[in-house]
């Protein structure tokens, strides 16, 4: 019985930070118009994308509030005719220039490489980056509102993450963990005035910067090598002085990551093991998870079984109450709430799958994104 009011008692403290983070923390930049005076270069990278860059490019042309906006777009070694159709969508407009990726040199994987090059090739006039993925689709004024959120939080770096579209049983059980993990575990407050590295999150498919800042902070040339170039940017922020903030992006862009299971399982299982470090680290991170959320409803059956109705009483709301975190998080960030958190304890055991998955294949040197090994 002690062991189970223990359980109870940790997850009903992490629902509450997960409420306080969503509620009291969680930045929310404005939908409603407005204008920003900085001059703003957003950056595309782009690699086989011509099934899905249209909808992206099309609500980059739509971006109002934002005067001196220019759009950079890197085909990054395409074979799907990704450049032809940027081509086809953008016509003569001014504002957007298409380059020509070339190759990742030893040291850099492709994605750190790609946005590099934008940044490199961006209007030297340009104050404010704003990086976006293919699988972004942006409101009108999302680049606007980021910017001007931007410099509400005096920050050198703002993720503004995006609302995940969810179609496939896979995508309800996965993609809202993103969003529940780092509202549950991470202290908001304390990530942006902190200057410990560590203590650090971003999400590269809306992220918008404080072009100073980023090269201060050595831009994506100090995360060449990195798998998760996104957080690892944000720390690096964090070591040269700069600040560092997250927002809900739910109202600004929505984002569908991926189209497939396979295409789901692979892309956690290249970076999963980025996110934990070493094996230790990640084993003792995901039997805790299962333990939290996993094991109450089955402690909860196995108890009624047994003739403990006072155990089963007590595991059973520790299901609850996980499940009431997950409904924060989802309602926070503009995700399906109801009744995919009902699933939550099935949600983390897929979660510890893949992580075990990303360990074992990149022991094996086997991880891949895009046709480029990434270890």
């Amino acid at each position: 019985m002690t062991a189970a009011l223990a359980l109870l008692l940790v997850v009903a403290a992490l629902t509450a930070h997960s409420w306080l983070n969503a509620t009291r923390w969680l930045r929310r930049p404005t939908d409603r118009p407005v204008e920003v005076a900085d001059p703003v270069a957003v950056l595309l990278p782009l690699r086989d994308e011509a099934d899905r860059v249209t909808p992206c490019l099309r609500s980059l042309l739509a971006q109002r509030g934002v005067p001196g906006l220019r759009i950079v777009v890197l085909d990054d070694g395409s074979t799907d005719g990704t450049a032809d159709v940027v081509r086809s969508v953008a016509g003569d407009d001014p504002r957007v220039t298409l380059l020509t990726g070339v190759a990742p040199p030893p040291g850099w994987l492709g994605k750190p490489h790609a946005c590099w090059q934008l940044a490199s090739r961006a209007d030297p006039a340009a104050t404010a980056l704003a990086f976006v993925d293919a699988d972004v689709v942006l409101t009108p004024y999302a680049v606007a509102a980021a910017v001007t959120e931007l410099r509400a939080a005096d920050a050198a770096l703002l993720s503004a993450y995006p609302r995940i579209v969810v179609r496939s049983v896979a995508d309800r059980l996965v993609q809202p963990l993103l969003q529940w993990l780092w509202l549950t575990f991470l202290p908001l407050r304390a990530m942006e005035r902190s200057p410990r590295p560590s203590l650090a999150a971003a999400g590269g498919q809306f992220l918008v910067v404080d072009r100073a800042g980023y090269l201060r902070a050595g831009g994506h040339a100090a995360v060449a090598d990195k798998v998760l170039e996104d957080i690892e940017l944000a720390r690096a922020v964090k070591r040269s002085g700069g600040r560092i903030a997250l927002a809900d992006g739910s109202r600004l862009a929505a984002c569908r990551m991926y189209e497939t299971w396979p295409e789901l399982r692979d892309g956690y299982t290249k970076s999963l093991w980025a996110s934990f470090g070493h094996p230790t680290a990640a084993a003792v991170v995901v039997t805790l998870l299962l333990l939290l959320y996993s094991a109450p409803p089955l402690l909860a059956v196995a108890a009624l079984l047994a003739g403990a109705p006072a155990v089963a009483g007590v595991t059973l709301a520790a299901y609850l109450l996980g499940v009431a975190g997950r409904l924060v998080c989802a309602r926070a960030t503009g995700g399906r709430a109801w009744p995919d958190a009902l699933a939550h304890p099935v949600s983390v055991v897929v979660l510890g799958w893949l992580t075990g998955r990303s360990y074992h294949l990149r022991k094996r040197r086997r991880l891949s994104w895009r046709g480029r090994p990434v270890t």
